[in-house]
């Protein structure tokens, strides 16, 4: 099916226009907002004709997505105890708000605007966020990345509300443990609350043993699984920031049996099989290894250097708890991946649970990368 956008004349165009979709004979198929600078031209947000996209129309998918959180929190394990303190509130398509992405650490939030288009109506999303969640700030950031592809000024697009907000550290309980997310500076949003319910579930498998976590990030897996009672944890990464702050989080959960090590994961994975280091649990939670189609082979052969190389330190009976957060990459190309490491390492690899994101980070059908997250937890033999 042929399908082009009903717009004006092409020099008129401006980010954050309303365009229509149209097929071949001029039929309706959907309206959304344009980015002329962006390779993803059109974003669709509606597929009736009749729905205009003003403030209304952004203000009812915003209280739509916060509605749909709390049919989640009735029907999680998690329950939303008191001390889990954040929490994903939209989640770009799988919120059918494409490119608009809110985390909440206790009582801030945190925005990241993925699409140039939508930095039209930022104000009146801002508002009704504010509004809505009852936040005392909020701050919107845009990585360089996303900047880049949307030809976007990060430091124009970015903004903290209130403005006197001088430092981006925000404390919020979860899992037990008193946490603190850096907002201005760390990734993303801040942090990955996806993985929350797999650090929990993961802990269980850690307590009494030597735990490596590898691209722990602040603290990731490993903190939760001290504080569940693993006799040590060793915590590698390749960013120093991130350290610091992990090496803190420890200290502030009075954590003593970790320790850390900055570097490359290949190389310590390396030098640690090589000072014949061995550890009852090791966790991969490495970086999104495929951005694209065009990188999933590559992925694929770096997630099985990796996890060959983490069963180099596994004793017979050892728990392996390995992650990918390529959304290109499906969950059976990742399970045969590890099929392929079984082979190459000539040890078996007995799944124990094949799980994926925290409830609060939905999936679009209409979406296949929202289903982006895999943690395997599996025994090596």
């Amino acid at each position: 099916m042929h399908a082009h956008a009903l717009v004006p004349e092409k020099n008129s165009l401006r980010r954050g226009d309303i365009v229509d979709l149209v097929d071949i004979d001029g039929g309706f198929l959907g309206r959304g907002l344009i980015n002329p600078d962006s390779k993803l031209r059109v974003r669709l947000y509606s597929f009736d004709p009749q729905q205009p996209l003003d403030a209304a129309f952004w203000c009812g998918r915003i209280d739509a997505a916060l509605a749909r959180r709390c049919l989640i929190d009735g029907q999680s394990v998690e329950r939303q105890s008191p001390d889990q303190q954040a929490e994903r509130l939209i989640f770009s398509e799988s919120d059918l708000l494409s490119g608009l992405i809110v985390d909440r650490y206790a009582d801030t939030l945190s925005v990241q605007f993925a699409a140039g288009g939508l930095l039209k109506w930022r104000d009146v999303i801002l508002d009704h966020l504010r509004s809505a969640c009852g936040a005392r700030q909020i701050v919107v950031r845009i990585d360089e990345k996303t900047a880049s592809l949307e030809n976007i000024d990060p430091e124009v697009a970015s903004q903290v509300i209130p403005e006197s907000l001088l430092d981006g550290e925000v404390l919020y309980q979860q899992n037990g443990l008193q946490l603190a997310v850096d907002l201005l500076g760390g990734q993303k949003t801040g942090g990955y609350l996806d993985q929350r319910l797999n650090h929990l579930v993961a802990a269980e498998y850690c307590k009494g043993k030597r735990v490596l976590d590898v691209c722990c990030y602040t603290g990731g897996f490993g903190l939760v699984a001290a504080k569940h009672g693993a006799e040590s944890v060793l915590g590698i990464d390749s960013s120093a920031a991130a350290l610091e702050t992990a090496q803190q989080n420890a200290q502030r959960n009075e954590l003593n049996q970790l320790d850390f090590r900055q570097g490359d994961c290949f190389d310590v994975l390396k030098d640690l099989a090589d000072e014949g280091q061995q550890f009852g649990v090791v966790v991969l939670d490495p970086p999104r290894f495929a951005g694209s189609r065009h990188q999933v082979r590559q992925a694929l052969r770096a997630y099985s250097r990796l996890n060959s190389m983490a069963m180099r330190l596994l004793p017979p009976g050892g728990v392996l708890v390995t992650c990918s957060c390529s959304g290109r990459v499906s969950r059976a190309d990742f399970l045969n991946m590890l099929v392929d490491v079984g082979k190459r390492t000539r040890r078996d690899l007995i799944i124990l649970e094949n799980r994926g994101p925290a409830p609060d980070h939905p999936l679009a059908v209409s979406c296949p990368e929202s289903n982006y997250l895999k943690c395997v937890i599996a025994q090596a033999q």
